[in-house]
């Protein structure tokens, strides 16, 4: 049911675009409600690992002062942008309760590499007065999927390190999505695609904390 109700506000979220019912005042209510079950969700799950449930915690509770802050598009992008930094950092910190940071140096060569793509080809649109806090944002993105990664592959037959795997990746495809809209070309539906995959991102990086009493 949380799941259900999760994507429900997400969907209502999404369809305040112009492109779709032009009802800023939806985005206002359910983008941040969306988020708030996603905290929810893995406030339930986690109790094994209190240290690691905490850090993620953190990081979605900062997630969801950067959804605040980014309903004001301009005004709001630096916030936004600070706020999703912190809750990279949350995440990476999480992550290295499991895994050394970098104990694994593959998945890092390869995020560095999708992020140095994204950034070469972004790079012209990028004002000059936010190309610092982009370099270190997409830093701090890369090495949260990447950690997340190197959980997965330490343990590559447990479920729920495929599940936070994933959700490092879609974590990058949406903000790559959302710095291509911003920063290169308007696309097609773009909220769409941005928070469908933004929030399943968080779900599952929630969804990798264990429920209480799993073995």
């Amino acid at each position: 049911m949380l799941a259900l109700a999760a994507a429900v506000c997400a969907a209502l979220a999404i369809l305040s675009a112009p492109w779709a019912l032009g009802a800023p005042w939806l985005a206002f209510v359910f983008k941040p409600a969306t988020t708030l079950l996603v905290i929810w969700h893995a406030s339930r799950r986690g109790h094994d690992l209190p240290i690691v449930r905490r850090w993620v915690l953190i990081g979605l509770w900062c997630s969801l002062a950067g959804d605040v802050a980014l309903l004001w598009p301009k005004e709001g992008f630096l916030p936004g942008l600070l706020s999703f930094l912190l809750a990279h950092l949350a995440y990476l910190v999480a992550f290295t309760r499991v895994q050394g940071l970098a104990a694994q140096r593959l998945p890092f060569v390869g995020y560095a590499m999708v992020a140095g793509g994204i950034l070469a080809l972004l790079w012209p649109g990028v004002p000059p007065a936010l190309r610092l806090p982009v370099v270190a944002y997409v830093v701090c993105l890369a090495s949260m999927a990447a950690q997340a990664a190197v959980v997965w592959r330490a343990a590559p037959g447990v479920t729920g390190g495929v599940v936070l795997a994933l959700g490092g990746a879609l974590f990058v495809c949406s903000d790559a999505l959302l710095a291509t809209n911003r920063f290169a070309l308007p696309l097609p539906l773009s909220s769409l695609w941005i928070l469908a995959t933004y929030w399943t991102a968080q779900w599952c990086i929630a969804s990798w904390l264990k429920p209480r009493g799993a073995a």
